[in-house]
């Protein structure tokens, strides 16, 4: 069970932002904040704790979006926590992403703190939030979307593929796929020349977009 919306866990790697939540935090009656820098801590620390909500970053250092997989592992370990992406990502497909990973709101890092409060309010009580011009995006988004054109990928080309879907960092993948980073890096290169994408965010949309 959870604590309560009085208790909170914030996941960030960036101690300059982990101060600014707590007093933000504070001054608005949290009466237990945790705190987490990485993945593992976030995880263990809301695992011991429970807390009613989480506010979490989708980057963390290197590991690329691996903040997806921490949303979506404390939706499956409990339901009824209220979760608040908060990151820098305005790409309507990021942001459609972590919603469909279980977060209950997006607000983005560059956002005024009148925003964030107002995303943490309405989280905090259980109602989703996205402000109203992302809100537009990820609609336009869903009603657009088309399936993207079948590629040629090897099996290992898709294991890759399906390792940066989920946020994996290029060293990540090289230590759950034992192949060497210089192999990972080229294997990415040739994904990019097939899929016709120029950058990580460009190759994080295209597999986002397909089935692997």
């Amino acid at each position: 069970m959870t604590s309560g919306a009085t208790s909170i866990l914030i996941a960030d790697d960036h101690p300059v932002i982990l101060r600014g939540f707590r007093t933000l935090m504070e001054d608005a009656g949290m009466t237990a904040i945790h705190e987490a820098t990485t993945i593992v801590e976030a995880y263990r620390a809301f695992y011991r704790q429970r807390p009613g909500m989480v506010v979490a970053d989708l980057t963390f250092g290197d590991q690329g979006l691996s903040g997806l997989s921490l949303i979506q592992r404390i939706r499956t370990l409990e339901r009824k926590t209220r979760i608040l992406a908060f990151s820098m990502h305005d790409d309507p497909t990021i942001i459609a992403r972590a919603l469909a990973n279980g977060a209950t709101g997006y607000v983005l890092k560059d956002a005024p703190a009148t925003a964030f409060l107002a995303a943490f309010d309405q989280v905090r009580h259980g109602k989703s939030y996205l402000d109203h011009d992302i809100a537009l995006r990820v609609a336009m988004l869903n009603a657009t979307s088309e399936r993207s054109p079948s590629v040629n990928f090897s099996e290992r080309e898709r294991e890759v593929l399906s390792l940066i879907k989920d946020g994996n960092s290029y060293q990540a993948i090289a230590e759950k796929l034992s192949m060497k980073y210089k192999t990972v890096v080229n294997v990415i290169s040739t994904i990019r020349r097939k899929s016709g994408t120029h950058s990580l965010a460009e190759l994080i949309n295209f597999s986002m977009s397909i089935d692997i």
